[in-house]
């Protein structure tokens, strides 16, 4: 795949489906307790979400949909919830990629790996390969990711490789970030109720379409994503520009 440019030097093509989404599936644990159930049945439950989104974007021909499934900052949380997650990641690969192969679904993961065992990295490149030669929906899931990570990594391994430079520009960067390879969100969607980004994808939802929804992770069904498109489909994206030149380029003037 070939890189993609900056949404802050070229205005991008836009579309009425959104070809790249990005979401926070938050609200598992919430979802548990309103049922008296431990917070890992929430994570297990969300798991089913997720299966049904990578559906729904399969037959609607959305070419990216990229997933927060555990930050860097994630690691805070208590020790028997973290080691349940790493164990479902583990479990979820080994279930579930040969049916995003049989979809035709590329599956690539993003972030910081040195903190996973050798198991589990090796489980996360053999995913990719098994599916790095298909060509249909391009599912990005994030894990041990952070945006600010993801901005720092990228200039180190920039230096590393462009010895010298006096000066940094957004072209030099763009490879080396962790989504080079996809155009940047068009719809970014939380679940859960809280209105923030919490350190995702920072660099690439400069001109990204916010949305919020209180529906909890395991409840975002496809009527829920729905009304996420819809709401998209009622943003008017300006990237910069005044509402009488997207008028007079659409040639209604």
């Amino acid at each position: 795949m070939g890189l993609f440019s900056s949404s802050t030097k070229q205005v991008p093509e836009t579309h009425n489906l959104p070809q790249h989404v990005a979401v926070i599936m938050d609200g598992n644990g919430r979802w548990a307790k309103k049922r008296f159930l431990p917070r890992v049945a929430g994570h297990q439950r969300g798991l089913e979400s997720v299966r049904q989104l990578v559906k729904t974007c399969v037959r609607l021909e959305i070419k990216y949909l990229t997933l927060f499934a555990f930050s860097s900052e994630n690691w805070r949380r208590p020790p028997d919830e973290v080691t349940f997650l790493m164990g479902l990641f583990l479990e979820a690969l080994d279930r579930e990629v040969a049916k995003l192969h049989e979809a035709n679904v590329i599956l690539k993961l993003i972030g910081d790996r040195s903190q996973f065992n050798a198991d589990l990295q090796q489980k996360m490149l053999d995913a990719e390969r098994k599916t790095e030669a298909n060509a249909g929906l391009t599912l990005t899931i994030a894990v041990n990711y952070g945006g600010r990570w993801d901005v720092v990594h990228a200039v180190n391994q920039l230096l590393l490789n462009k010895q010298p430079i006096d000066e940094i520009s957004e072209a030099d960067l763009t490879p080396y970030l962790s989504m080079s390879y996809a155009p940047e969100p068009d719809l970014f969607i939380r679940t859960g109720g809280e209105t923030r980004i919490s350190n995702f994808l920072l660099w690439q939802l400069a001109y990204t379409e916010l949305y919020f929804t209180p529906v909890l992770w395991p409840d975002f069904d496809e009527t829920a994503f729905e009304q996420a498109l819809k709401s998209y489909r009622q943003r008017e994206r300006r990237f910069g520009r005044t509402s009488e030149q997207l008028v007079s380029e659409n040639g209604s003037l």
